[in-house]
């Protein structure tokens, strides 16, 4: 009997081929998206978000550097025998900061020099107590009766000097927009911790104009963001009937929110019992122009601002209650995120599959 030839094989490989190469390629993509999940993740873990617990100390204690044991708060006495100043680096209407040491270690500290501010002073460290967290700088020790704080140290400083730091050899390699975008996230983070904070919505008043919010806030080593000046953070409590004003005098500028603006008109003098309270999403108004500012002018950063722009233009409603929560911006930074990293390690997936 002839036997008929076997063309199975022949008509099959072509097709096997490209299913071979089509599963390969999968397997990269699954591959590399498992690998950017956990950088991701990693990130997120690293933005501090373990909230109650800097350096896994109980309330009332502290430790930094390499040190592995919890110490308790440095009382009076303890500061003014052991705390040893070095030099003014700063001096606001509240308090006088000085670099100062403790153990060979760098710290810093803060006492208030207008006694009439006291009460802004005490309230700033009655919040630094409280929201111990990695959101917010390290509180280290406190005086009372001396009006006095010592906290961590961070040489480079508040947010102001951004741009000069990221200019240095050393950190040029952090100009990026992955980077800066990573800022921007830290700091929407804090926003969003102290509008559901321990204590309540608080609101960050320290901030009617883009410099005075960056002085508010300090830029770590390892490039990450924390408050620093808890001096004016009033407690909002809707259900109680209880809004805020942020301070006594006549508001003004683009920077600041429309409902803190005075309603009534050039004609009417400003009057600060005839100003209306706000709420919390003041805050979420500003985050646009301080993102605007991390994000710089590198390569990349108009595709983040492009990808940002929804998000942006609802924190920029006149109206506070159509405006985002600070968990909504935050969700929208993350996601950006994750799909602008994915774009930049896999360019032209899409189109090969």
């Amino acid at each position: 009997m002839e036997k008929k030839p076997h063309f199975v094989r022949r008509e099959f490989l072509p097709r096997e081929v490209p299913s071979i190469s089509l599963a390969l390629l999968l397997a990269a993509v699954l591959l590399l998206n498992a690998v950017l999940y956990l950088y991701i993740n990693k990130f997120y873990s690293s933005l501090g978000r373990v909230e109650s617990d800097p350096g896994l100390c109980p309330f009332g204690h502290f430790k930094f550097g390499a040190v592995k044991n919890c110490s308790p708060w440095l009382s009076c006495e303890a500061i003014n025998r052991e705390v040893r100043k070095l030099k003014c680096v700063g001096e606001g209407a509240v308090k006088k900061v000085f670099l100062s040491e403790w153990k060979e270690k760098k710290v810093v500290l803060s006492q208030l020099t207008n006694s009439e501010l006291k009460e802004d002073f005490l309230h700033g460290l009655k919040m630094l107590k409280a929201l111990q967290s990695k959101y917010v700088v390290r509180l280290l020790g406190y005086c009372e009766q001396q009006f006095t704080i010592l906290t961590e140290y961070h040489p480079l400083g508040s947010l102001r000097g951004l741009n000069e730091t990221l200019h240095i050899p050393k950190y040029k390699g952090m100009n990026t927009w992955h980077r800066r975008l990573m800022l921007a996230i830290d700091y929407v983070s804090i926003i969003r911790y102290l509008h559901s904070s321990p204590l309540g919505t608080l609101v960050m008043c320290d901030s009617n104009d883009l410099d005075k919010v960056l002085s508010q806030y300090l830029l770590t080593s390892d490039f990450h963001v924390l408050v620093n000046d808890l001096d004016a953070l009033p407690l909002v409590n809707r259900s109680a009937g209880r809004l805020v004003k942020c301070g006594h005098r006549e508001l003004r500028g683009e920077f600041v929110a429309p409902e803190q603006r005075w309603p009534y008109g050039e004609d009417v003098p400003f009057e600060d019992d005839l100003m209306p309270p706000y709420d919390e999403k003041t805050d979420i108004w500003k985050i646009p122009d301080v993102s605007n500012f991390f994000l710089g002018h590198v390569e990349g950063s108009d595709i983040v601002r492009l990808h940002l722009f929804d998000i942006h233009a609802a924190c920029k409603k006149k109206d506070p209650a159509e405006r985002p929560s600070a968990q909504e911006v935050l969700d929208t930074y993350r996601k950006v995120l994750t799909l602008l990293f994915r774009e930049a390690a896999m360019p032209g997936t899409r189109e090969m599959l």
